[in-house]
């Protein structure tokens, strides 16, 4: 089976599970979305590796950088390669000295692990058929003009600048288009205008 190369695109508060995070990966060369529900600490492990946060002590996810880096273990990739009643299953393979081992691990770890190794995330046609969500062309350019328009420094200022209208016709498009990280930032800014 071919292996189709996904990219993170969102992490947000899960507005269907309480105490759980959506994990938004992106086909790369495609429309879909494949949203995952993960749990609050792995959340945070992918965040702050993203967000190149420096914890004062390791967390797990970077104790087990640190352990393979030492004994000279490279992770190589994650294949998110199985649904089985809503539940992905997922493998980190991993070199050592030309020898490759793959390990079994929740979506959710490996995609923290994956992420500090700096590693590609790939799934297969069958996981993207089922459980993904096809954005239409429209979709797809009124996600990257959102997106666009609230872009590093000058997003939060864009945010704080609109309307309580049009911040909330702005968190149903993002929510519409699938755009978590949006919706998440602006549902803030809404929450802080009303405290």
């Amino acid at each position: 089976m071919e292996k189709i190369k996904l990219e993170i695109v969102g992490l947000s508060y899960s507005q269907t599970q309480s105490g759980a995070y959506a994990l938004v990966l992106s086909e790369v060369n495609g429309n879909r979305r494949l949203p995952i529900i993960i749990g609050g600490f792995e959340a945070q492990a992918i965040a702050i590796e993203l967000e190149k946060m420096v914890p004062t002590r390791p967390l797990t996810h970077d104790l087990f950088k640190n352990f393979a880096t030492t004994f000279s273990i490279d992770v190589k990739e994650v294949i998110v390669y199985k649904l089985v009643e809503g539940i992905f299953y997922s493998k980190i393979l991993c070199e050592q000295n030309g020898t490759i081992a793959e390990i079994d691990a929740r979506t959710s770890d490996a995609i923290a692990i994956g992420v500090r190794f700096n590693c590609p995330v790939y799934t297969y046609e069958s996981i993207l058929s089922s459980a993904g969500i096809l954005l239409d062309e429209s979709a797809l350019e009124e996600n990257d003009l959102l997106a666009e328009s609230f872009d590093d420094a000058s997003e939060e200022n864009t945010i704080a600048s609109l309307s309580k209208e049009d911040l909330e016709s702005q968190l149903n498009q993002a929510i519409q288009d699938e755009d978590y990280e949006l919706a998440s930032r602006i549902r803030d800014e809404i929450k802080r205008r009303k405290a």
